[in-house]
This record gives structure tokens, C-alpha cells and sequence, in this order.
């Protein structure tokens, strides 16, 4: 089994075919699939997903990007949310020092309340971070956060190794599918397999077999089988190890992989 750490399935782009695509994803061996929040206004669809599809589980919170929509009453709704629902994480949360424009302040503080919850509830995060990897760690040390996944991680090999130091593991998806992804293909093959997990990110950043199509889960079995090339190791081992880690980080319970 596979497990997709990351994946908005709650997102338009799927309405259209959103059975179809579970469908898809179950077929290429994708047996959980974890999907994130981004905001208050979406937090009811992507419980609304995981209600549906037995092998989706939810992660809850506010997403950096959307800072300019947050407002401090969202985070004791999502307090709220979080002791009703019982996700398996809070996310998707960070920093994200990358697009201009969006006031860091503001998504530090965000970013540290709901560590707070995460904390409280004793919920490992789903980390957005772009740019602003020791900002992040720093913050974490602060809080005494301890257990996640920095999703899509990008930042240097010293960087990851301070996020495995910390507890964490990382998210590798289609980015380094494509040859020209130096860094990433080096991190995937040298890091120790105990930090890596998988996932998408659908219906963005997809995998060189997408070619410009939307990202699916379906993609999982594509970037789980270049990450055991990069390592020059069996596919069902691959499988094998980062479905533990996910499971071991998340805390996650089996997943069926039906319909609900």
C-alpha cells in the first residue's frame, strides 16, 4: 500500500470526476490519502471528502498563503473543529517567505498559534514552507513541536537534516520526477529512508508522467517508483518503508480504501 500525505482532493479541479479519481488512486495501489485544510471556508469540504472516501482522512488548518483571509476568530473555530473532528494533523500551516506580498508577521502569527493547537491536542502538523526553512525550525524549537511532515521540502541537505533532528520526516512528490530536479533527486536518494514519505500535492506540482495534466493520487505509484530508482532499491520495499513512516508520523489508523 501507498500512502498520499498530501493531496487536495477537495479542490474544484476534481469536482467534475472526484469518484473516478479515488477510483484511479485505489488502483495504482494508493490505500490513504491525506488531505489538508487551507482555509476556514474549505475546512467543511475537506471533511466533507473524507466523510465520503473511506481511504481519506483529514488534516485541519490555515494555510500562510491565505493570511489575508485569516482572522482570529478562525483559530478558535478551528479549535473547535479540531476537538469535534479529530484530524490526524494540523496543516496545512507554515511559512512561506516566497511570494511577495504576504505579510510575514502575520503568518508567523498564525503559523505559532496553531502550533499551540497542535500542541494542545498533541497533533503532529503538515508544514508549508518555502524560503523560510530556519525561520520555521526556529519557531518549532519555540513551541516544542516535535512530529510532522514539512511537505514538499526544497531547502538545502543541512536544512532536512534539522527537520529530521527535530522529529520530522519529509514530503517528496512529482518535483523530483524530472531530471533537471538535481537537489531534490540527491535528497531523495541520500537522506535516510526513515525521513521520507510520499505524496502528491494534487491537484499541483505534477509528475513528469502527467506531462501538463492535473496532479491525482494516482501519480503516487509514479513518484514512489522514481524515488526507488534514485536509491536502487525494490519497488515493494520502498512502498513498504515510507508507508511506515507515514503511519509512524501521522499516527494514522488503517485506512479501508472504499467509499463511505
Amino acid at each position: 500500500m501507498l500512502i498520499d500525505t498530501h493531496a487536495h482532493l477537495d479542490a474544484s479541479e476534481f469536482a467534475p470526476d472526484r469518484d473516478a479519481v479515488v477510483d484511479a488512486a485505489r488502483a495504482q495501489g494508493v490505500g490513504c490519502i491525506v488531505v489538508p485544510g487551507v482555509s476556514w471556508e474549505n475546512l467543511p469540504a475537506v471533511l466533507a471528502t473524507c466523510r465520503r472516501y473511506a481511504l481519506c482522512v483529514p488534516a485541519l488548518g490555515l494555510h500562510p498563503l491565505y493570511v489575508g483571509s485569516h482572522r482570529p476568530e478562525h483559530l478558535a473555530g478551528l479549535r473547535e473543529w479540531v476537538a469535534r473532528e479529530r484530524p490526524v494533523a494540523i496543516g496545512e500551516i507554515g511559512l512561506d517567505y516566497y511570494v511577495p506580498g504576504v505579510d510575514p508577521a502575520a503568518q508567523a502569527y498564525y503559523f505559532v498559534e496553531q502550533l499551540r493547537i497542535a500542541r494542545a491536542f498533541d497533533l503532529p502538523v503538515l508544514l508549508h514552507v518555502r524560503k523560510a526553512h530556519d525561520q520555521a525550525l526556529k519557531l518549532l524549537r519555540r513551541m516544542g513541536v516535535d512530529r510532522g511532515i514539512a511537505h514538499a521540502f526544497n531547502g538545502s541537505a543541512q536544512q532536512a537534516q534539522a527537520f529530521i533532528k527535530q522529529g520530522f520526516k519529509l514530503g517528496f512528490g512529482g518535483a523530483l520526477t524530472f531530471p533537471r530536479a538535481l537537489k531534490l533527486r540527491a535528497l531523495a536518494r541520500e537522506l535516510p529512508l526513515g525521513a521520507i514519505v510520499l505524496e502528491t500535492d494534487a491537484p499541483d506540482i505534477p509528475p513528469i508522467d502527467a506531462g501538463r495534466g492535473r496532479n491525482s493520487p494516482q501519480y503516487l505509484r509514479a513518484i514512489a517508483q522514481c524515488v526507488a530508482d534514485l536509491r536502487a532499491m525494490p519497488f515493494e520495499d520502498l512502498a513498504e518503508a515510507t508507508t511506515i513512516n507515514a503511519r509512524e508520523v501521522l499516527a494514522l489508523r488503517a485506512c479501508s480504501g472504499g467509499t463511505g
